[in-house]
């Protein structure tokens, strides 16, 4: 299946994707929390990948974009299950995940559940765990209560003028998939890019994602002056640069080998 469609996942719900074919290993982007696949960076991967005749794969999570289903219903489980769902129905080589902020939660969990196809994980501005260390944690008690008592909690945004709902089962959830409490068991080549100024997930969040993965490949690139989205031309080259070397296509060597061959 190629081009740009609806996929239904396991309870029906219809996931929006875009497939570029190509060469492997097939490059994902995993977005953020209330973002879509076109997105700045979504689209810059979508052009840097057809320009070299790379594999991309982009979606929207159940809730997000131009997929159905509630955003409230939503759990960094499902959001995960989605994912896998999408992947498992429209790839079949290696991958290369690239995950956006919560999208870095999502490729983690993507790549504990397929070892054996992700070649190479790619954060930008990384947030595991942000539903219990940049949520609850820095809740006060009274709104925690609230929560508990109503099941939904509309915390502010300065993406968006409505806030973002927070759910009860979403923190539950998340609280069930921690990822920096032990070790990551990966084996592959990991690249972690985040700014310095980032005022929504803290760049020492991609640090303590550095120390908890296994695999000794890691390499955090900070941006000093760099913010939470890193779409910035410059942000955008760095990702770029980053992809070209993890698939060995901007190396200057006629038909060189993807990474996972």
């Amino acid at each position: 299946m190629t081009g740009q469609g609806f996929l239904a996942a396991a309870d029906g719900t219809k996931l929006a994707f875009a497939r570029t074919p190509g060469r492997a290993p097939t490059i994902v982007f995993l977005g953020g929390f209330r973002s879509n696949m076109t997105g700045t960076k979504a689209s810059y991967l979508d052009a840097w990948c057809r320009e070299r005749g790379q594999g991309f794969l982009r979606f929207d999570y159940a809730g997000h974009g131009a997929s159905a289903g509630r955003f409230e219903d939503g759990t960094i489980g499902r959001w995960a299950t989605d994912a896998i769902a999408v992947i498992d129905a429209l790839t079949e080589d290696d991958l290369v995940l690239v995950g956006s902020s919560m999208g870095g939660w999502i490729m983690l969990e993507v790549a504990l559940s397929r070892p054996g196809r992700v070649a190479a994980l790619v954060g930008i501005a990384a947030a595991p765990d942000f539903t219990e260390d940049l949520i609850w944690d820095a809740w006060p008690e009274a709104k925690r209560a609230r929560l508990l008592r109503d099941g939904v909690v509309v915390e502010p945004s300065t993406y968006d003028q409505g806030g973002y709902p927070i759910t009860r089962a979403l923190i539950e959830d998340g609280r069930t998939r921690l990822r920096l409490r032990g070790n990551i068991a990966f084996a592959g080549p990991v690249r972690l890019l985040h700014g310095m100024r980032d005022a929504e997930v803290p760049w020492r969040t991609s640090l303590r994602l550095a120390e908890a993965l296994e695999v000794d490949d890691v390499r955090l690139l900070l941006a000093k002056d760099g913010d939470h989205r890193l779409s910035r031309a410059p942000d955008l080259a760095l990702l770029g640069a980053v992809l070209g070397e993890l698939v060995g296509l901007d190396r200057g060597q006629d038909g060189a080998k993807p990474l996972a061959e």
